[in-house]
């Protein structure tokens, strides 16, 4: 991973890419202009894009040596990879690479322009970058092998995305999370220069010792099992919260980030949730009641978005995030439509959901940001989309009118019933009066008579709490 980037002038990067067969020239440019966002959320500038097709990644170093020396251009490097693998010795006394994936053949498969480049164009030294970022995964010898070459620190996508997580999270459950992504994601990267000293053995310092390596990698695996221990701590706690809540109807806001569902949890709930125009800027889940109420209320979670290509280890590490949505009655999926590639976002936030299991609940489509779109494009989508509701959070009636879909959904399932609560027994008109709608009231000689309309559980449940007839 990258050092911190501070300072007041921002850092520059180089995009790099490795198109692969089956990848069409429009996918591969909205993941590049995304990596593009990814970035510059990070807190870099953009200052190029350099892009190859390949039929497979080069084994050493992901793109062509003609390739890499036109990157080399960039930031003064060599543009040569170099085999300098560390030798360590096992335990067992023989001598082992440290990583093995050097001894892959290189890909012979053409790539564009692999010998074109005029090695004695350089950039201007104010125009050199600080660091080169593939959209592709790069292993930890790749990774090794591409900073050798070129002499600046590399990331790769899922390095940016874990690196913002890190930076972004807040709470407590949320560092947690996300440190032991960062972890994992570290753990088989830890870089040595040289084969390192053992440290003495067991008692009385015999024994061969640990090498610097295998210290470091068991004191990551010793953090990340007592980050686990700490979020199984933290999950038991949000789970008796969500068991409170769990009268209440709820509704998740889910979709791919930047999508809009932070303001449009601002507009339904009138709360001062973070609103930034930047990718992953929620990544805690944040529960307000719906505004103006309604009986019974109705609860908005707001939850962490989601992003092509997201690193495993950070959904299963906010699983505990994402089970807001397994509990919801109904799911709001946010959808930017102002964004060409909203379709296959909205597809990523499905399969994401699918591998969570949050696929029962009933949803709404909700295509977010019309005011960014002519009528044109606003007929069209209507006509692709009938089912969808269509809406800008800056427009106070179509966020209104989102409101009443809401409860008028419902209320599709609600049933009207009569109770009598005797005066001994007044606490249950109190709770009454708090989770139902009340139609009717009147008072007799023992008690008070109501007619409600409300979810069948909660009649069920205030019965039995009361012992109502």
């Amino acid at each position: 991973m990258t050092n911190e980037i501070i300072g007041k002038k921002r850092p520059r990067a180089l995009l790099v890419s490795v198109q692969l067969p089956g990848t069409s020239d429009a996918e591969h440019a909205a993941s590049l202009a995304e990596l593009g966002r990814l970035v510059h959320t990070l807190g870099m500038d953009v200052v190029e894009t350099i892009s190859q097709k390949r039929n497979s990644p080069a084994a050493g170093s992901v793109v062509g040596d003609g390739k890499l020396r036109e990157i080399a251009r960039w930031t003064e490097g060599s543009g040569i990879v170099t085999s300098n693998k560390p030798v360590v010795r096992t335990k067992a006394g023989v001598h082992a690479r440290h990583e093995d994936e050097d001894d892959d053949a290189e890909s012979q498969a053409p790539d564009e322009d692999q010998d074109s480049v005029n090695e004695s164009t350089k950039v201007a030294e104010g125009e050199r970058v600080q660091f080169v970022v593939f959209d592709n995964e790069l292993t930890p010898t790749q990774l090794r092998n591409l900073e050798g070459a070129l002499g600046v620190d590399v990331l790769d996508r899922t390095g940016v995305i874990v690196e913002i997580f890190y930076r972004h999270a807040k709470t407590p459950a949320a560092r947690a999370q996300v440190e032991i992504a960062r972890l994992t994601y570290l753990a088989p990267r830890i870089r040595v220069t040289g084969v390192g000293e053992r440290q003495g053995g067991g008692i009385g310092a015999k024994g061969v010792g640990e090498t610097a390596h295998e210290l470091e990698s068991r004191r990551i695996r010793d953090k990340i099992a007592a980050l686990r221990r700490e979020i199984e701590t933290i999950n038991k706690d949000q789970a008796l919260r969500r068991a409170r809540r769990s009268e209440h109807l709820k509704v998740a806001l889910v979709g791919y980030t930047n999508a809009g569902k932070s303001s449009l949890m601002r507009a339904l709930t009138k709360s001062e949730v973070l609103v930034a125009d930047k990718l992953f800027a929620t990544l805690d889940t944040t529960v307000r009641v719906m505004f103006p109420e309604t009986k019974p209320r109705v609860l908005i979670s707001d939850t962490v978005g989601f992003i092509k290509k997201l690193p495993h280890d950070l959904v299963a590490s906010f699983r505990s995030t994402l089970d807001e949505a397994l509990d919801a009655s109904l799911l709001l999926f946010v959808v930017d439509a102002s964004d060409p590639a909203f379709r296959s976002q909205l597809e990523t936030t499905r399969k994401v959901l699918a591998e969570i299991g949050a696929t029962g609940a009933d949803s709404l489509l909700v295509l977010n940001k019309m005011d960014k779109l002519s009528q044109l494009e606003i007929a069209a989508l209507k006509r692709e989309f009938p089912e969808a509701v269509f809406l800008s959070t800056r427009e106070k009636t179509s966020v209104a009118a989102l409101h009443s879909l809401i409860q008028a959904h419902f209320e599709r399932d609600m049933i009207e019933s009569d109770l009598f609560v005797p005066y001994a027994k007044s606490a249950a008109t109190a709770d009454i009066h708090a989770n139902m709608r009340v139609l009717s009231e009147t008072h007799e000689d023992e008690g008070t008579r109501l007619r409600v309309k409300c979810m069948a559980q909660d009649l069920e449940r205030i019965k039995k709490q009361f012992r109502l007839a």
